[in-house]
């Protein structure tokens, strides 16, 4: 492989990586604070106990995020500094709102949750935690603002000295419509993670507590209204999702119609269009014509346009209209282009991936749906389910949801090649603004120092992952603490002469001290 290759697995991985933390993150915040605030408003100790025990796993996920999303800057000026330069003048502004806005929000009043239980205000205490979990939603909106900025430029004009964009309208940046449905569809999904976690890990307790005989207590209630809550949020969330991923769908067949062809591996312009429910043939060659398909018939024709005649472009016109506009050959110049200077465009994505990985997408939301509606009908009127199968498929079934929000984003990236920027067909050709992939990658850099870095971010990725997975199953299995301000029986008061520097063991991050 080239040091494009290369660069591009680099980043690809590391992407990957950290996006398995960030849905978590921002899923489970929101119902950690929703938790809180239950206790707050009814005193309960259930909801304390919930808010406590889902805060730790909370805390953990973010924690390795921000250790993980930390690479993803570097990478930026390292491997793809001529990315960097072209994108700099929108990227700018949205990175460092991110970063000086959203991450010192979330950063500091997370700092104020976890140190300030029982020494400041109740209210405050909570609001400090909304404070955080807003933070982190905002900080995701900054992020695909920049996104859908690479999807649909919008808000810019070419500098004529240096043929680069130059933002002349921020709030356009910030109101893309493709922001505006990848962001809604990116939080309805990061739902869909948190409730999954609570479905899977509270089914695992209560079974356990029932096969022990262990008496239908508080701790009884936490795991149950885990359950529940975790149910109720997937089944609302994969709806939610299913609505703005229709919304995006017909939007990148605006914007994008090779990457939503290449996800149906349509070969010829159809109208009525079919949707493919299964296909098989050359799709790993792009070999459109040997692909053959089960289909539904007008399906896609609605999917894309909202009725069931209209036209959708095949792969091979769409191919030969992005190569009339934008090229038939890379521009012959080896200092911009490497070895890819004046070689064939091949426009269209690898319809292996493509294809597979919107099903995937799909079909693991559809996963989790399934498995919170059988949590929902297992735990109805007080019952609680022992079915070995049952139980542990749910909490096998907590990775969907995940592999959901990672194909779905492999899917985003990967459709789109082979531009780094896609061009905005909602304006004239003279006025767009587009970038190679093949371009975008930092000049003079070697295959071997890319293969070198990717070595050692596996290593330290590798080593973080079993950081992570260590400490969550640690308090998996040591399930919920007393949970209301107590100390574990037998241990002295805190800050008597007997207690030997010993902490509670309810303290939310009591590790951290």
């Amino acid at each position: 492989m080239d040091v494009l290759d290369v660069a591009r697995w680099q980043f690809g991985i590391t992407t990957v990586y950290h996006f398995l933390m960030v849905p978590l993150t921002i899923g489970l915040g929101i119902l950690v604070a929703v938790m809180h605030t239950m206790w707050v408003r009814t005193d309960k100790p259930e909801w304390l106990r919930m808010t406590r025990f889902w805060g730790r796993i909370y805390l953990i996920n973010f924690v390795l995020g921000v250790a993980t999303g930390l690479v993803q800057e570097f990478q930026f000026g390292l491997a793809w500094s001529e990315y960097s330069r072209f994108v700099g003048d929108v990227f700018g502004s949205l990175l460092a709102l991110e970063a000086l806005l959203a991450f010192f929000l979330e950063s500091t009043f997370l700092g104020l949750w976890i140190f300030g239980w029982g020494r400041i205000p109740k209210r405050v205490h909570l609001a400090a935690l909304w404070a955080a979990v807003i933070g982190s939603i905002v900080s995701a909106y900054f992020i695909i603002a920049a996104n859908s900025w690479m999807q649909h430029p919008v808000g810019v004009v070419t500098d004529d000295a240096t043929g680069r964009p130059v933002q002349v309208d921020f709030l356009a940046v910030l109101t893309n419509n493709t922001a505006l449905a990848a962001f809604g569809h990116a939080i309805v999904a990061a739902l869909m993670v948190a409730g999954a976690l609570l479905v899977g890990i509270g089914l695992w307790h209560l079974r356990r507590r029932t096969l022990a005989a262990q008496p239908q207590d508080v701790d009884h209630r936490v795991w149950r209204r885990s359950v529940r809550l975790g149910g109720w949020v997937s089944l609302a969330a994969f709806v939610l999702v299913a609505l703005t991923g229709d919304w995006q769908g017909k939007l990148m067949y605006q914007q994008q119609p090779l990457k939503m062809s290449s996800a149906e591996a349509l070969c010829e312009t159809e109208a009525p269009a079919s949707f493919s429910i299964f296909a098989w043939g050359k799709l790993g060659s792009n070999e459109c014509d040997d692909v053959h398909s089960i289909t539904v018939p007008y399906l896609l024709s609605y999917l894309a346009h909202g009725d069931f005649s209209t036209a959708v472009p095949g792969v091979h016109d769409l191919q030969e209209e992005y190569a009339a506009v934008y090229g038939e050959t890379y521009p012959d110049d080896p200092s911009r282009f490497g070895d890819r200077a004046g070689e064939p465009i091949d426009y269209t994505p690898v319809l292996a991936v493509t294809y597979w990985s919107f099903r995937l997408m799909i079909g693991m939301g559809a996963v989790s749906a399934g498995v919170a509606a059988y949590a929902l009908w297992a735990t109805r009127r007080g019952r609680v389910p022992t079915s070995r199968i049952g139980v542990y498929g749910a909490l096998l079934a907590v990775a969907a949801p995940f592999a959901g929000n990672a194909t779905g984003w492999i899917f985003t990236e990967m459709g789109r090649q082979p531009f780094v920027v896609h061009p905005n067909p909602d304006v004239p050709v003279d006025e767009q603004v587009w970038f190679f992939t093949a371009q975008a990658v930092s000049p003079g850099i070697s295959a071997a120092e890319v293969w070198t870095s990717l070595t050692v971010l596996t290593l330290v990725y590798g080593a973080l992952a079993v950081v992570e997975l260590w400490l969550i199953g640690r308090f998996v299995r040591r399930g919920v603490t007393t949970g209301d301000g107590a100390p574990t029986p037998g241990t002295p008061p805190r800050g008597t002469p007997d207690d030997g520097g010993a902490r509670r063991d309810d303290d939310v991050l009591s590790f951290a001290h």
